[in-house]
């Protein structure tokens, strides 16, 4: 009864036009698949932000995983996503069909067990991602580490969420925002406050199943519609407002911040998760991965910050498919693109 209520406030909705935001991929997906974002009313414009890590890897980062694929007795491992993603020349996929060597896995134990079978391959990961899945990245780098092994690299292109929030903020225009769920387990949902206090937006951390994400929503439409400012959570059962402290004593041991390129954005200062000291010498070449060479007509820039949505992208659909793509929003499985299309068809 209570998700019905919740739902008949969202579709009556008749206050002032809003436009809201969602930042985790997740989300996207879940709002298409539960069918809360086609019960919006025309008042509510929802929006899909920077919230897949494939999708905001630049083009350098790309090009770097495609040279080390061609490169002899190297190999690259990578999640499934990240093999079609388009560089500026090529793909993973496309460097694999040219002779590269490269892979993906779906856990760790998998690339330990493999470099332990083949101690001639030098194997680097594509260490991509955001607050979620850097602790993994970086017990990953602690157990090489310790086990002494010399024939794996990481090339990270890892991302922290609070600096893009920030820059959207203060340039897009967004009343509110849904604040990453799966993120926050780790930061803390504390993490967000500074910014809705800075800016005077609603922040709210969302949880997954539709009965949340209303509930979050509903919370974001009062507040936003009310220029109402504040912090939010409504994903306590498993969102602290402290965070997972363990986890993040870890990322500060193995990462050290800095700057890093958001694929059709920018370069954000401190966004980026290198790592430091002793781990220093498992990189492959992350620093500087800076250039971004999107292709001619592509819109993963501003579809990305709510400047358009995916629809209005002029390749989307037709020059730019799951089959062919051409921005790296139509690669992923979080990629807005790649639901959109997938949700119409």
């Amino acid at each position: 009864m209570q998700t019905k209520l919740l739902v008949e406030y969202l579709k009556n909705y008749r206050g002032r036009p809003l436009k809201l935001m969602e930042v985790c991929g997740t989300h996207t997906a879940a709002l298409y698949r539960s069918g809360l974002r086609n019960l919006l009313p025309a008042g509510i414009k929802l929006l899909s932000g920077p919230g897949c890590p494939v999708c905001v890897t630049p083009t350098a980062y790309i090009d770097k995983l495609v040279a080390l694929s061609l490169q002899p007795g190297t190999c690259v491992l990578s999640f499934g996503d990240m093999l079609a993603v388009p560089g500026s020349k090529a793909s993973l996929l496309s460097a694999r069909a040219q002779g590269g060597h490269c892979d993906f896995f779906y856990q760790p134990e998998d690339v330990l067990a493999r470099a332990a079978r083949e101690p001639e391959t030098t194997f680097v990961l594509a260490a991509v991602g955001f607050e979620t899945t850097a602790p993994v990245w970086a017990a990953l780098a602690a157990t090489v580490l310790a086990q002494g092994l010399t024939n794996i690299k990481f090339l990270t292109a890892l991302k922290t969420m609070p600096q893009v929030l920030d820059e959207l903020c203060r340039t897009a225009d967004i009343d509110g925002f849904l604040c990453p769920g799966h993120v926050a387990v780790i930061t803390g949902s504390e993490s967000f406050r500074p910014l809705a206090e800075r800016y005077h937006k609603p922040m709210v951390v969302a949880g997954f199943t539709p009965e949340l994400l209303a509930a979050a929503l509903c919370r974001l439409v009062r507040a936003a519609s009310q220029n109402e400012a504040g912090l939010w959570n409504e994903y306590s059962t498993f969102v602290k407002p402290e965070g997972n402290a363990k986890a993040q004593a870890l990322l500060r041991q193995v990462f050290a911040p800095g700057p890093a390129s958001w694929r059709g954005l920018m370069v954000l200062p401190a966004s980026g998760l290198y790592l430091q000291g002793p781990y220093a010498k498992l990189d492959a070449g992350s620093h500087g991965l800076d250039a971004d060479q999107i292709p001619a007509g592509c819109s993963c820039g501003a579809v990305l910050t709510g400047q358009l949505t995916s629809r209005e992208c002029p390749l989307f659909g037709t020059a730019c498919t799951p089959s062919h793509p051409v921005g790296a929003c139509m690669v992923s499985s979080e990629g807005s693109c790649r639901i959109v299309y997938e949700e119409q068809g």
